[in-house]
């Protein structure tokens, strides 16, 4: 069986660094640029006057995401026309289902919350960061609609931030990088709140199943990673988010 030898140096438990830039984009109402490592993620939010047909006169909003890999992404250009795959639809469906689980839509009134991830540069962990820069472009344009008082509050129920992990070679290792999501026999996406709620988990095995004694420790790493990365969320976002939370 091959050693894990992760690059950087990491343990099996470490993360790779997390750098967020809060409001990069001029023109959205909130934007984010997270990088995991290697892994690059720009994520943007902006918010329409319109819900879709099925939501017409209840008085209440909704959200709705997008994901694409840009064309230098990868190791292989990726064409436009084919960013809509079957994966990046799985994909954007867990981000907006994920952000769903922590916002409150009936406080925004008829409108709808659009969000926007473009994958810059992929090394693993892209969906996770996508959830993540999401949920804090989606603060900071939050608070922009509570400054001009177009919004109830509260209306975010918690935090939210999401992490890969997954048995490689025989080793659980938390946050993947490519190379060892290419090799892993289980692969988790684990989604989480601030109060360690579970609001997703995604997780396949490769050749061989594993036991529940397996999947509870991957949740248990998985745990650890997503705490760390809220807190860094709450030092990022520590002047918009405590009046949306209602604290």
């Amino acid at each position: 069986m091959p050693e894990i030898k992760r690059k950087g140096g990491r343990g099996l438990e470490d993360m790779r660094e997390i750098r967020i830039t809060k409001g990069i984009l001029k023109y959205a109402l909130g934007s984010c640029l997270i990088e995991a490592g290697d892994t690059k993620v720009l994520c943007a939010v902006n918010i329409e006057d319109k819900v879709p047909l099925f939501l017409k006169g209840t008085d209440s909003g909704w959200l709705t995401a997008e994901y694409a890999l840009l064309p230098s992404s990868t190791s292989e250009r990726v064409t436009r026309s084919s960013n809509l795959t079957g994966r990046s639809q799985e994909i954007q469906r867990m981000i907006g289902r994920s952000l769903r689980a922590v916002l409150d839509i009936k406080k925004i009134g008829e409108r709808t919350v659009m969000v926007d991830c473009d994958v810059i540069q992929a090394d693993g962990g892209t969906r996770a960061a996508s959830i993540t820069g999401s949920f804090i472009a989606l603060v900071e344009a939050l608070s922009k609609l509570k400054k001009a008082h177009l919004i109830k509050l509260p209306l975010l129920r918690d935090y939210l931030a999401a992490i890969s992990v997954g048995i490689v070679h025989g080793e659980k290792l938390l946050d993947l990088d490519y190379y060892e999501d290419s090799e892993a026999g289980v692969d988790l996406n684990i989604v989480m709140t601030g109060k360690e709620e579970l609001v997703e988990i995604q997780g396949t095995a490769e050749g061989h199943p594993f036991s529940e004694g397996d999947l509870i420790s991957l949740l248990h790493i998985a745990k650890s990673g997503i705490k760390k990365i809220i807190d860094i969320e709450k030092e990022v976002l520590k002047n918009d988010i405590e009046l949306l939370l209602g604290n």
